[in-house]
């Protein structure tokens, strides 16, 4: 598979599975704009790991609508579209109903939920016949002894896994793909952050594999997502999870 000549758009992309995507596309040719929002020298080493004529790094708030706006704007000055837009800046909130604050609901849907909407709204203007939106799901949607700590997270997720399915028909029209990839348990540091070798090991039993996913495990299924053998997918939601219930 080849993506020589493709722009790719990666919010978020400083580590975990965004910095994962962001090489995996770029082995294959792909040119990268790495957003980031505190990271720089970890986007800077990006750059340099890529190089810098196929490569920027971006210092945006993806839940910022003007901060968007430059985003675009700045990878259109450079590159002259965008071939491939993959909204994953994320965090992951952990509250129950009776502990969910206006603030940290606010945070968690601008960031997961207002951020990627206006996102693909800006960036379609500039993603030719062909090209490919890619959403991050979360397997915790489809999870049924989830955690009640879970519930904002998963309903903000729960809106993108709608917005693909939707926006999908909408882009249609202009030949646009949009799908969103649903990750379970993966070692980025948001997952591990406060999680016990015992919590981590009961979460790695869930699957008959006995492991949780690696960031690289769900960049190879992005490469997929963004290549040409999977051009008659277009609003689904690719559950990649290593068959955990």
């Amino acid at each position: 598979m080849s993506l020589s000549g493709k722009v790719v758009l990666i919010t978020g992309s400083s580590r975990g599975i965004g910095k994962a995507t962001a090489l995996r596309l770029a082995s294959e040719g792909a040119s990268i704009v790495i957003n980031y929002i505190s990271n720089e020298a970890s986007a800077n080493s990006l750059v340099e790991q890529i190089g810098s004529d196929r490569a920027l790094a971006v210092q945006a708030d993806a839940s910022n609508l003007s901060d968007l706006d430059r985003l675009v704007e700045t990878t259109v000055a450079k590159f002259g579209k965008i071939d491939i837009l993959i909204p994953n800046a994320g965090i992951l909130p952990m509250a129950d109903l009776e502990h969910t604050t206006e603030a940290n609901f606010d945070k968690t849907y601008d960031l997961m939920v207002k951020g990627p909407y206006f996102l693909a709204q800006k960036a379609a203007k500039h993603i030719p016949s062909g090209g490919r939106i890619i959403f991050i799901s979360t397997g915790v949607t489809v999870v049924s002894n989830i955690a009640p700590t879970y519930l904002l997270y998963a309903s903000a997720k729960g809106a993108v896994e709608q917005m693909a399915r939707v926006m999908a028909k909408d882009l249609a029209r202009k030949g646009i793909l949009v799908n969103a990839v649903a990750p379970g348990p993966t070692t980025t540091e948001l997952f591990l952050e406060g999680k016990s070798e015992q919590v981590l090991g009961a979460v790695a039993n869930l699957s008959p594999f006995g492991r949780v996913g690696e960031p690289e495990d769900i960049a190879s299924v992005m490469a997929f997502m963004c290549g040409k053998d999977s051009s008659w997918m277009s609003g689904q939601i690719l559950r990649v999870n290593g068959a955990m219930a």
